[in-house]
């Protein structure tokens, strides 16, 4: 008997899964690939992106512009202040770094600062602590009490403090200085200490205090290595604000000898002319080193913040 003859089949067919339809899948034409439409989440993120990069240029541009000034000749920027500058020199510098005493005047600022960071840091976080703890209602009082004080300008009371430094013979002393920073800044610390150790549990105290540990222990055992974000906040703030005062040493130091970096690198400004190839090298000079301070310790900066960010 013999068999019916085969029917051949074809490639596609003998390799088509079972229950799949025949129909060819219709194919993309080649060409250019087709840009997604544009939504309102597409939008706000360019919008955004333009304004960041707007932003960045406005900000960067005066302090390019400050380094290219110190650079040029004194008759290259009269001939042509915005043009394109013809001719360097780095005697702008060093004329600039022997008439504001740069050496004698960073140290002054570098030991104002830290001596006055030092005292805001201690005597901020001593404070803050009880603060956020007792639920007294002179607590609350004197919390409030520093909250106001965040909100008293400076030139308020300058001529308070002009007499009362007077007073105690302070005045041209760089402990009546440090006094000064300490007492103005003061609110602020306790404002980030207090708002900070509240968001602390206070089971880890009654931990400590199931050990044997006093309140004072306590603080520094215990409460004291969590506050290092709100520290390293602070100080950044805070030193910025001291290294770029011009008012309070400008006041209270009449020696030229003790006044601050800042403090001698703007004596060159005239109320009749100005000239940038002098001002703008000694403003450089006068921001260098906290910006070199800023570069070697800013991992442990940003350490510090991103810890308080994620606490």
């Amino acid at each position: 008997m013999t068999s019916p003859p085969s029917t051949p089949v074809s490639a596609p067919e003998a390799v088509r899964p079972a229950g799949k339809s025949a129909t060819p899948r219709p194919r993309t034409p080649a060409g250019p690939r087709a840009t997604a439409p544009w939504t309102p989440r597409r939008l706000a993120a360019g919008l955004g992106t333009t304004a960041l990069t707007l932003g960045t240029v406005l900000f960067v541009l005066p302090f390019v512009f400050t380094i290219v000034t110190s650079l040029r000749t004194a008759a290259d920027v009269a001939r042509s202040p915005l043009g394109i500058p013809h001719s360097f020199t780095l005697n702008n510098f060093t004329h600039a770094f022997s008439q504001i005493h740069y050496g004698t005047s960073t140290l002054n600022t570098l030991l104002i600062t830290g001596l006055s960071c030092v005292l805001i840091t201690v005597l901020g976080a001593l404070a803050g602590y009880p603060l956020a703890r007792i639920t007294a209602g002179w607590s609350t009082a004197v919390y409030r009490l520093f909250i106001l004080g965040t909100s008293i300008p400076v030139f308020v009371v300058v001529a308070p403090l002009y007499l009362l430094m007077r007073d105690l013979n302070l005045l041209d002393t760089y402990a009546g200085v440090v006094f000064i920073y300490t007492a103005l800044n003061l609110p602020l610390a306790v404002f980030f200490y207090t708002s900070f150790i509240r968001q602390i549990p206070a089971d880890l105290e009654e931990a400590a205090a199931l050990d044997g540990c006093g309140a004072l222990r306590t603080f520094f055992v215990v409460i004291l290595p969590l506050l290092r974000p709100v520290t390293s906040t602070l100080l950044t703030f805070i030193s910025l604000q001291i290294w770029n005062d011009l008012l309070v040493p400008l006041v209270f130091l009449q020696d030229p000898g003790k006044r601050t970096v800042m403090v001698n690198a703007y004596s060159f400004i005239d109320p009749h002319t100005v000239q940038p190839t002098t001002l703008f090298p000694a403003a450089l000079l006068g921001v260098l080193p906290l910006l070199v301070i800023f570069i070697f310790f800013q991992r442990q900066m940003v350490a510090g913040m991103s810890a308080g960010a994620v606490k």
